[in-house]
């Protein structure tokens, strides 16, 4: 679309003969993902138009919506950043503003900005297979409802539900005098200087905002039901900064990716075939770091590292927080909450002032936008992931859904470079549509698509895209392997299935093969 305007619903559509859409594709959200894609098509696809259609008024997504104190990537930032630009900042584990920062320098530099269509939600998309494309219904902040048609509909929306998160239903909130708060809602005028605060959850979102606080507040109490796993390192990557020195940026900033991207891998596999080992490598550091504050049953979870996602706690400033007293654990169970604080099932009672609910996310897929085939409604749950980003028998939708053992940015950017490669074929096949295919009688045999414990993600499984055993109909977690298949692999690999649109005047309308 660039410049081209959305069309206001009641305009009349082009015929029903015409498969010219307005955009070739349409991209919902401008945050990390929305942002990947465009940059990628200016760089690979020049000659395709495109149209970033962002609910908010600023770019950023997550980065723009949460402001809880400290909030900061759980990654480094050599690998949440894109692979084409690189991250120039001395911390690679960056704060809130440093990361919508880079993002917004991107879309300045690179034209992007001039092809958002700011406080624009989408409510619906419709794929029309008579014309080979898809109508998307949007909204603004007014109640104007408009429409835009695209070849391909690129969901960059995140993963999680912006208006309702995981808030637990704690008995007794509404006799609590203090001030309760869920960090994806922070009032930005809240002071909390000198007051008692508790923080409820033990995930990557508590264990930013309890040091965070400590600044300000009299003292804060983490609150778990279950212990975390801490992977502590420092805030800047010592070797990255030394080859900025020495290297050209582009080049220090790839040697410091691969470096961190197969640590990570490394990491990761390791938990899985010889979680003992480290369990004790994870203890040992969580020990030298808290010395004689270190307490078995407060940092030994009942899992196995990585079953679920390991909070990173760089510098190790939690811990200097609660060597320092300003900050503690108690591990427990709520009973309910009363007038001036929580009291626990152990019969001790939590004071305080301002409690945080930092209690999870709520998983969506596609940002809860009303999906149709030819009028049908489409769920998620009943299609077969394929290449980890599109579905079997849907055409010409790509999804982003990151890493969940790395870098989401890492998905991303391999899912951005397969789309444009698809839209380049397409355009020399003059195809109009790409089908992942799948056999009724397939076969397939079903995996978790999250092989991971972690509550918000055991939560959404029945609203997630079914994810097979084996490649390609399956979402993998396996970055390094990921990116090479995904480079071997052709696009037209026997199963996508490139065509062309029949005009809608035919009775049944069929795809001719394209050439």
């Amino acid at each position: 679309m660039g410049a081209a305007a959305l069309k206001p619903e009641g305009q009349t559509e082009r015929p029903a003969t015409s498969a010219t859409p307005d955009v070739d594709v349409a991209i919902v959200g401008a945050g990390l993902s929305g942002i990947g894609m465009a940059a990628h098509m200016q760089m690979m696809c020049p000659g395709s138009s495109y149209a970033i259609l962002e609910r908010r008024e600023q770019i950023g997504g997550t980065w723009d919506l949460f402001r809880y104190p400290g909030i900061r990537s759980d990654s480094d930032m050599h690998t949440l950043g894109f692979i084409f630009e690189p991250w120039k900042h001395e911390k690679s584990i960056a704060d809130g503003p440093a990361i919508l920062d880079y993002l917004n320098r991107i879309a300045d530099e690179r034209g992007i900005r001039r092809h958002i269509r700011f406080g624009t939600k989408v409510l619906s998309a419709d794929w029309d297979s008579a014309r080979a494309l898809w109508t998307v219904k949007t909204e603004d902040e007014a109640g104007t409802r408009r429409s835009v048609t695209a070849r391909l509909l690129y969901l960059g929306s995140g993963y999680y539900d912006y208006d309702t998160p995981h808030d637990a239903q704690f008995a007794g909130r509404e006799d609590f005098r203090g001030t309760i708060i869920h960090p994806q809602f922070w009032p930005r005028d809240l002071d909390y200087a000198g007051k008692r605060v508790v923080v409820i959850g033990s995930g990557a979102t508590a264990v930013t905002i309890v040091p965070s606080m400590t600044h300000k507040a009299a003292h804060v109490t983490m609150l778990q039901r279950t212990p975390t796993w801490y992977a502590i390192r420092p805030a800047r990557d010592a070797l990255a900064n030394a080859l900025r020195r020495i290297l050209p940026e582009k080049v220090a900033y790839a040697i410091t990716r691969f470096k961190n991207v197969r640590l990570q891998n490394l990491v990761f596999k390791r938990a899985r075939s010889q979680p003992e080992k480290v369990k004790d490598y994870l203890t040992k550091k969580i020990k030298a770091a808290l010395g004689d504050k270190y307490d078995a049953k407060t940092f030994t979870p009942p899992y196995d590292p990585w079953d679920q996602r390991l909070c990173l706690v760089p510098d190790a400033d939690m811990f200097e927080a609660i060597k320092a007293g300003k900050a503690d654990i108690v591990t427990d169970h709520i009973d309910r909450f009363d007038a001036t604080g929580i009291q626990l099932k152990s019969g001790r009672h939590l004071d305080a002032d301002v409690i945080i609910t930092a209690t999870g996310l709520r998983l969506t897929m596609g940002g809860k936008i009303a999906l149709s085939l030819d009028g049908v409604p489409m769920n998620f749950a009943d299609h077969f992931y394929y290449k980890g980003c599109m579905f079997s028998n849907v055409p010409n939708l790509v999804a982003v859904f990151g890493y969940l053992n790395a870098s989401w940015t890492l998905r991303a950017d391999l899912i951005s470079d397969y789309a444009c490669r698809l839209l380049n074929t397409m355009k020399a096949k003059s195809a109009h549509v790409a089908t992942p295919v799948l056999a009724a009688d397939h076969g397939l045999v079903e995996d978790n698509v999250f092989d991971f414990s972690s509550g918000y993600l055991q939560r959404a499984l029945t609203i997630m895209p079914k994810s097979a055993a084996a490649l390609p109909w399956r979402l993998n977690q396996d970055y390094v392997y990921d990116k090479a298949w995904m480079k071997a692999s052709p696009i037209e690999d026997g199963i996508l299935a490139l065509g062309r649109a029949q005009p809608a005047a035919q009775a049944q309308p069929q795809l001719e093969a394209a050439e």
